[in-house]
């Protein structure tokens, strides 16, 4: 039974909530079973307009597992539309394999893609693993301050000088990586493994989507960075203004 796999004490803990925003009733029928198996809370909306209304209510779910193509507003609208006002993870469910249109899917928002058809466990491992990256009290919470920039991990905030920057929850992931060794080159691998965990599967060009993304919101002009520069050859660095030349 998969219920066995919960611990003892899961019916006194409060549960995760999970949105699954998709229109076939078929893959709503089994990743709600799965889900709710792992001990989530799970609630579900069959349109892009019931999806942004039900992440917008209160209490607003934790987690949303997105299918790309829903009716009323297309799923990468509604990733679009959640990432203007909210760092709620996102897990896009797609039928789209190319990395074209994966890269289109995390430059939306998305924190993860799981590609159609699925197994509905590899769904939930996902899950697990997009909610393991952000952990409360796993290390320093303190306000990381490198001369405009500033990183709060504890209230998850970025800000320039007195301007606010809205990120993803896995953008921020790879600014804090590279905030807490301010200066010093990082490869693609050292930025995944200390942003999302070791074992976490992400091509190159993935992680330079994010980059592109970061430095979109982060730099004045994002074709002559400041803050995120590249190391050719190896991967990237943030410039730390006590060593600025």
């Amino acid at each position: 039974m998969l219920r066995s796999d919960l611990p003892e004490n899961a019916s006194t803990m409060p549960k995760t909530r999970i949105l699954i925003a998709e229109d076939d009733p078929k893959t709503v029928a089994s990743v709600r079973l799965y889900l709710e198996d792992a001990g989530y809370a799970v609630a579900v909306a069959a349109n892009g307009r019931a999806a942004l209304e039900q992440a917008r209510t209160n209490p607003t779910p934790h987690l949303i597992v997105l299918d790309r193509m829903l009716p009323g507003a297309d799923g990468l609208a509604v990733c679009r539309s959640l990432r203007e006002e909210s760092e709620v993870p996102i897990i896009l469910l797609t039928a789209r394999t190319t990395e074209e249109d994966r890269l289109e899917g995390l430059d939306a928002g998305a924190d993860d893609y799981v590609c159609k058809p699925f197994s509905p466990r590899e769904l939930v491992a996902r899950v697990r693993a997009v909610l393991r990256r952000f952990p409360a009290g796993a290390r320093d919470r303190q306000p990381i301050a490198l001369g405009e920039l500033r990183v709060d991990p504890a209230r998850r905030e970025v800000r320039i000088g007195a301007r606010r920057v809205t990120l993803t929850p896995r953008e921020f992931a790879l600014l804090e990586a590279l905030a807490r060794s301010p200066g010093r080159a990082l490869t693609r691998e050292e930025l995944v493994e200390r942003a999302f965990g070791p074992g976490y599967e992400a091509l190159d060009r993935t992680v330079d989507a994010h980059v592109v993304n970061l430095r979109r919101k982060l730099e004045r002009d994002p074709a002559e960075p400041e803050w995120i520069l590249t190391v050719f050859g190896v991967g990237y660095r943030l410039a730390d203004p006590k060593h600025a030349s």
